[in-house]
């Protein structure tokens, strides 16, 4: 798959010691660089510049060369799928393994709603405020000095319900997706309703899917119409990974994949391109589930975020002893850190406004070892056996690669 390296955590961008002794650094996006927020202007780019056969003399590095001279782009992006499960599985994938290109990082965290929010959006999560796979919401009519409550991204629901028509989608979430191109979306049919697609997909034109072929099928009738541009989503690695960890499952599905894939590359009219991405990648973490400490109980009102990327929301006065605590006893498996600290090293690509802000919690245990610490008030979340969200390379590097019609 070309001739880029595979990323490591000593080779990553603006790696950081942290506060762990001999705890492996976290793998930071590159945003700006070969990070999911460039990819969809990029290719929109390539795609503008006409350039054909001839290239585009500006194209920055990572951007896979067959992308670079395309007059119609297919973006396809195959939730879960990481660059080192590409690397160790590639036997079963011979057409992925085929394409030009390489790894690029994902975002912080590496959970699917952040991180394909700031693929459509080319922003990073400073900025459009999807942070998480559930964030703390405030709600009309609240107290405003409580806790709030925490939204599921996703389903776009709190513990009071449907919450589509109390917080809005594109009031949330107010960046365009494509430039503000109503790009047509191939994806999910029953996803068309959901808060998280009008989050992410706003003014994209929907075309749903409800069986592979019919994604195939979709995205051929977009090209043959003359559509310069198509973005498309698959989800089944990400669903098997979750249910059956990286096993046999999560192997024959990558099989699967590739034959989609194939079928793809043999509906391409001439000059045509299809590219490659994902929005993280797994860890195996099965059964090795726990609880934060119990003395955090007692210093926490809520806690967010997801198994590997945990927020505590911290009682005022608390956050010296939640800190000292969550160290001493999650230190050999988390990376244990502020709020501050967090945006200071630049894992979410810039400063944070009060807004977005109240939506994080004060100090998260961001797993670096296969665990998970769970949230008693998310029971959905106890069965997964792959997961990710984490800043670990196997979850941070994820393949950007593209194939030129023949």
């Amino acid at each position: 798959m070309g001739t880029v390296p595979q990323m490591s955590d000593a080779a990553a961008p603006g790696v950081d010691a942290g506060p762990t002794r001999g705890a492996p650094s976290p793998v930071l996006p590159d945003y700006g660089g070969a990070c999911l927020t460039s990819v969809v202007p990029a290719l929109m780019a390539s795609v503008a510049a006409g350039s054909g056969s001839q290239g585009r003399p500006d194209a920055p590095d990572w951007l896979p060369a067959p992308a670079q001279g395309a007059r119609q782009v297919v973006l396809l992006v195959l939730d879960g799928l990481g660059w080192e499960q590409l690397q160790s599985f590639s036997a079963a994938a011979p057409t992925l393994a085929s394409a030009s290109g390489g790894p690029i990082t994902s975002v912080a965290p590496t959970t699917t709603a952040t991180a394909l929010t700031s693929l459509t959006t080319g922003a990073p999560p400073s900025v459009h405020g999807i942070v998480g796979y559930r964030v703390r919401v405030d709600l009309v009519g609240m107290d405003a000095g409580g806790p709030g409550e925490v939204m599921n991204v996703l389903r776009w629901r709190t513990s009071r319900g449907d919450m589509r028509r109390r917080l809005p989608a594109p009031r949330f979430q107010s960046v365009a997706p494509f430039g503000g191109r109503g790009v047509p979306a191939v994806t999910r049919s029953e996803f068309a309703s959901t808060g998280f697609t009008a989050a992410h997909l706003t003014g994209a034109r929907l075309h749903g899917w409800s069986v592979p072929s019919a994604l195939v099928v979709n995205i051929r009738q977009l090209l043959g119409s003359g559509e310069s541009f198509v973005y498309a989503y698959y989800d089944g690695l990400d669903k098997v990974a979750h249910e059956y960890g990286l096993g046999d499952h999560y192997v024959q599905e990558l099989a699967s994949v590739d034959r989609l894939v194939g079928d793809l590359l043999g509906v391409l009219p001439p000059g045509a391109v299809l590219a490659v991405t994902s929005d993280h990648g797994q860890v195996e973490v099965g059964n090795a589930t726990r609880l934060p400490a119990p003395a955090l109980f007692d210093m926490v009102d809520l806690f967010s975020g997801e198994g590997r990327f945990r927020w505590l929301h911290v009682r005022p006065g608390s956050l010296d002893d939640a800190v000292a605590t969550a160290t001493e006893v999650h230190g050999g498996e988390a990376w244990v850190r502020t709020r501050q600290e967090m945006v200071d090293e630049g894992w979410f690509g810039g400063p944070i406004t009060p807004e977005i802000t109240r939506r994080l919690g004060d100090l998260a245990l961001v797993a670096h070892a296969p665990v998970a610490f769970l949230d008693p008030a998310d029971t959905g979340e106890t069965r997964l056996m792959g997961r990710h969200g984490s800043l670990t390379s196997a979850e941070m590097s994820v393949p950007f690669v593209a194939w030129a019609s023949d």
